[in-house]
C-alpha cells in the first residue's frame, strides 16, 4: 500500500478509500478545509458557525463517499456538498451574511501603488464594493465568489449550484450589471 499519495489526484485518493482505506481521507480534508473555509466565510460571519458548518461538510462527504462517481470532478462534488450546507445553514439560522470581495478582480493592479491617498480610497472601493455584494441575492453572488474567489470554471460552478452551465453566465453578468451602478459612482468604471 501507498504511503505518500502527495502526488495522486483527488479521484485517486478517493478510490484509494472506497477500497478501505479510510486513513487517507485525512489527505483530503488537508487539501480542502482552507478552501472550504475560504467559501464558508464568504457566507457567513461567525468563526464558531463557520467551524460546525465545515465539520458537517466533512463529515457528509466521509459518509457519502462510497458514492461518489471516480469518473467524475471530486471537487465539484465537495463545493455541491458545502453549497448545500451554507444554503441549509443560512436557511435554518437566517442570518445576515458576510460578504468579502477581493478587489484585485475589479481593480487593475496598475491602481495601487503605495500613495498613502490611494490606500485610503482604495478602502473605500473596498466597503463599497462589500455593500454590492450585500445588495446581491445569494444567487447572483454565490456564482460570483466561486468564479473569482474559488477558480472554478462556468462548468464547474452549474455543477454545484445544479443549474444550467448559460445560466452561470447570465447570473454572473446580471451581478456585474448590479454593482456597476455603485462602482461608477465612485468614477470606476470597468468594463
Amino acid at each position: 500500500m501507498r504511503q505518500d499519495v502527495s502526488e495522486e489526484t483527488d479521484e485517486e485518493i478517493v478510490r484509494l478509500i472506497q477500497s478501505g482505506s479510510f486513513e487517507f481521507f485525512d489527505v483530503l480534508i488537508k487539501r480542502y478545509e482552507a478552501k472550504i473555509g475560504r467559501y464558508a466565510r464568504k457566507f457567513l460571519s461567525d468563526n464558531e458557525d463557520i467551524s460546525d458548518v465545515l465539520q458537517n461538510i466533512f463529515i457528509k462527504v466521509y459518509r457519502n463517499i462510497q458514492s461518489f462517481d471516480v469518473k467524475r470532478k471530486f471537487s465539484s462534488w465537495l463545493y455541491r456538498i458545502a453549497h448545500n450546507e451554507l444554503v441549509n445553514d443560512l436557511k435554518k439560522k437566517k442570518k445576515k451574511t458576510l460578504p468579502l470581495f477581493d478587489l484585485d478582480v475589479f481593480l487593475p493592479q496598475h491602481l495601487r501603488d503605495n500613495n498613502l491617498n490611494e490606500r485610503l480610497e482604495l478602502k473605500d472601493i473596498q466597503e463599497t464594493v462589500d455593500k454590492c455584494l450585500d445588495k446581491l441575492e445569494i444567487k447572483y453572488r454565490e456564482p460570483l465568489i466561486l468564479y473569482y474567489f474559488e477558480g472554478m470554471n462556468y462548468k464547474e460552478i452549474a455543477d454545484v449550484m445544479q443549474i444550467p452551465v448559460s445560466t452561470v453566465g447570465v447570473r454572473i453578468k446580471r451581478a456585474k450589471e448590479i454593482m456597476k451602478p455603485i462602482l461608477k459612482s465612485l468614477k470606476y468604471n470597468h468594463e
